[in-house]
Parts: structure tokens; C-alpha cells; sequence
């Protein structure tokens, strides 16, 4: 049993030296087309910033949240701003979000709308 383990040792240990990556050498190159032991030239590509003017226009909620801040957690006062951030955040989101109309069905006039399926 011993011997057998021996052997496929040495078999996979063998096998082994096939995995290793190849040293990168020269090509032969006839001197047609384009020269495959040169790396391609890539184009120097500069990174622009593009800035958004909607990022530069100070943020409703900057100061709701500020506001929210300075109220106690969970006072009518603090549920109001809260909503209000909420709905501003939706609102943002609604702007953002595009639902083809053919997608959507409207509920009919009569029926009861519950959300459960039939």
C-alpha cells in the first residue's frame, strides 16, 4: 500500500513541473505586420472630473438632518422632520426611477385594491 502512495506521489510530483508558468521568450517574427514581442501602445487616457451641478446645489436634507439633530429622538417635532426627509428622499428617488407605463396596471375603478393575489 505503501509503494502505491509511493507512486502517485511521484506521478503528481512529476506532473507538477507541467504547471509551471513558461518563462516569456522572444518570438520569431518574419518581419510582416506588426512586431508580437513589442507591447501594444496603449493611448494615455486623462481622467477628467465631471462635476454635477445638482451636487453643487446644497442638499435639502444637509440641514433637516442638522435640525434632526438638535430635536429629541422620537418627538412629534423629530417625526415631522423625519417625514420630511423621507419624502424628500423619495421624491429624489422618483426623479431617478423610470417604470414603463405599459408595465404597470392601474387597479380598476370598482375593485378593491388589498395586494393579495387571487
Amino acid at each position: 500500500m505503501i509503494r502505491h502512495g509511493f507512486v502517485l506521489l511521484t506521478f503528481c510530483a512529476a506532473l507538477m513541473g507541467c504547471a509551471v508558468a513558461q518563462e516569456r521568450r522572444p518570438i520569431a517574427w518574419d518581419g510582416l505586420g506588426r512586431d508580437p514581442n513589442i507591447a501594444p501602445k496603449r493611448p494615455h487616457v486623462t481622467k477628467q472630473r465631471v462635476t454635477n451641478q445638482a451636487a453643487a446645489t446644497s442638499d435639502p436634507n444637509q440641514d433637516r438632518e442638522r435640525v434632526l439633530g438638535t430635536l429629541r429622538p422620537y418627538s412629534e417635532a423629530w417625526w415631522a422632520v423625519h417625514d420630511e426627509i423621507e419624502a424628500e428622499n423619495d421624491k429624489q428617488l422618483g426623479t431617478k426611477l423610470v417604470i414603463c407605463p405599459s408595465c404597470v396596471q392601474s387597479p380598476q375603478q370598482g375593485e378593491d385594491v388589498t395586494g393579495s393575489l387571487r
